[in-house]
């Protein structure tokens, strides 16, 4: 980060809302010394989650931008995004999910991409899953994710999968680093707002959903390995299950769904919804 241009931008936002040096350092819970140094673009030693409040004060937030050889850094990220994508996908498929990867959507000027959605054809239960490898804006990961359920509740699974959903859950994941746990430590109480379900309670509502979910879920990148040692020795080879097309998936609602519960004449068509 530029410190010089930071202190530039602190200072003109603050003295465009008419505040002094010790109006922020009061809204910021720091000193007007820490406040200064800042605005005199000497903000080293000030720990950034200091400097995001102090900008937090005047209405701004503080991104962090880091380079790495070129673009070699979004290449790194998406490797672990397009891994973490692939190891969720995996286990819903396991436990009885239709899955649906990078579902892009446009509608009423609202633009995006889901990275998993699912329905599970006995319930008729939806799931929208968002990855984040990196967490930077608690409310912002949450405003977008409410977004996508609810376009996912009243068109995109009907347009996806052919069928209207009884309910839809959403789930948040993230990669078993320390740094993901530590950061979520520090936001515990606005993410149980957000996520209250963890861990044993995600797992519970994946095999068998039950109601609104919105759930927290920690993935290791180790568990994605195709073969594991057994206790002698020998490696088990565990093979990918084959896909649900969504063709079957309708075929499983028709079968498993009472009548009362299906919908409409028309959204179990055999049109092409495949897209």
């Amino acid at each position: 980060m530029d410190g010089v241009r930071i202190g530039r931008v602190l200072r003109a936002l603050r003295r465009r809302r008419g505040l002094r040096q010790s109006d922020i350092a009061a809204l910021a819970g720091i000193s007007q010394t820490g406040v200064s140094l800042i605005e005199r673009g000497h903000w080293d030693a000030i720990a950034l989650r200091t400097i995001a409040r102090v900008f937090a004060a005047v209405d701004a937030r503080v991104v962090v931008d880091v380079s790495w050889r070129g673009g070699e850094l979004d290449r790194l990220l998406d490797e672990r995004h397009a891994a973490l994508v692939g190891l969720v996908a995996a286990r819903l498929r396991r436990l009885g999910w239709v899955v649906a990867g990078e579902v892009t959507y446009s509608e009423f000027g609202e633009r995006g991409s889901i990275d998993i959605l699912a329905v599970h054809p006995p319930t008729r239960a939806a799931l929208v899953v968002e990855v984040k490898t990196e967490l930077v804006s608690l409310e912002a990961t949450a405003r977008r994710l409410d977004e996508k359920v609810r376009l996912a509740r009243r068109i995109l699974v009907r347009e996806r999968f052919g069928i209207g959903p009884r309910l839809v859950g959403r789930l948040l994941v993230r990669p078993e680093i320390s740094l993901a746990r530590r950061q979520v430590s520090r936001l515990e109480d606005a993410i149980a707002v957000h996520y209250p379900r963890r861990g044993v309670e995600v797992g519970r509502w994946l095999r068998a959903p039950r109601g609104e979910m919105a759930g927290l879920l920690f993935l290791s990148l180790n568990n994605g390995r195709a073969a594991r040692r057994t206790s002698g020795g020998s490696q088990r080879i565990r093979t990918a299950p084959r896909r649900q097309t969504v063709r079957e998936a309708r075929v499983l609602v028709a079968r498993d769904v009472p009548d009362s519960h299906l919908p409409a004449p028309g959204l179990l068509s055999d049109g092409n919804d495949e897209r």
